[in-house]
């Protein structure tokens, strides 16, 4: 039986932690923390293009226009 635990750090106690970490981990914490930013960033920007009046039916129409107008050329 595994029992959890839970620690209340303060971004203080975080950095010191980090400080003692070796260079190869402080490198791949860094990447984790990017990758996490990454996909937070990408998350907001992708709500932020979300609507309801754009309905697959309205892309299909908009990109056969544009395909007849190519086509024409």
């Amino acid at each position: 039986m595994k029992t959890a635990v839970e620690y209340q750090l303060n971004f203080n106690q975080i950095m010191q932690i980090v400080r003692k970490l070796p260079a190869n981990k402080k490198i791949r914490l860094s990447k984790e923390l990017e990758k996490e930013a990454i996909n937070s960033k990408l998350v907001s920007l992708l709500k932020s293009f979300k609507t309801k009046e754009l309905t697959d039916e309205v892309i299909m129409q908009k990109c056969e226009i544009v395909r007849a107008k190519l086509y024409s050329e």
